[in-house]
């Protein structure tokens, strides 16, 4: 049986979104683009006909991606899961206790993960120590320059 990959709803719609500018606009375009590059003679020699191709191969390669995505995706909403404790789709705010700093990061599908936008993924060493526990917790999490120890300030579910 296949492993399924957890999704935000959100997620789960932008890679709806891709998937159909994908199809309806860039392998249209694909196409047409090598139609023209065909239409300016010797292939061998002909760079744009190449770029186009490789274009068509990244496009292709990204529709099956997804496709495959969608397949085995299981869209967790953290909304409509009644609990009070740290689970897939919560935003969790945590207070870094060496260094009396906040910080805010949303537990997410390994696609969806971004840094910068405080979006972890669900496989990441933050994620995985902080699942399963509830606010006031104290979490001790190893990053690659040692433990760092958290306290769960707030949980959200949106």
């Amino acid at each position: 049986m296949s492993q399924t990959i957890p999704m935000t709803p959100q997620g789960h719609q932008k890679l709806q979104e891709e998937l159909k500018q994908l199809m309806r606009i860039e392998r249209p375009k694909v196409v047409q683009d090598i139609a023209e590059a065909r239409a300016h003679g010797d292939l061998s020699e002909n760079a744009e006909y190449d770029a186009a191709k490789n274009r068509q191969g990244f496009v292709e390669g990204r529709i099956a991606e997804i496709n495959g995505m969608m397949a085995l995706a299981q869209v967790i909403n953290a909304v409509e899961i009644e609990t009070d404790k740290v689970v897939f789709g919560a935003t969790v705010k945590l207070f870094d206790v060496e260094s009396e700093t906040e910080s805010t990061y949303r537990i997410v599908g390994q696609d969806e993960a971004n840094i910068k936008l405080g979006l972890i993924s669900i496989n990441s060493p933050v994620a995985k120590a902080l699942i399963g526990h509830h606010v006031d917790d104290e979490v001790h999490i190893r990053v690659p320059s040692g433990t760092r120890i958290y306290e769960i300030i707030e949980i959200q579910y949106i």
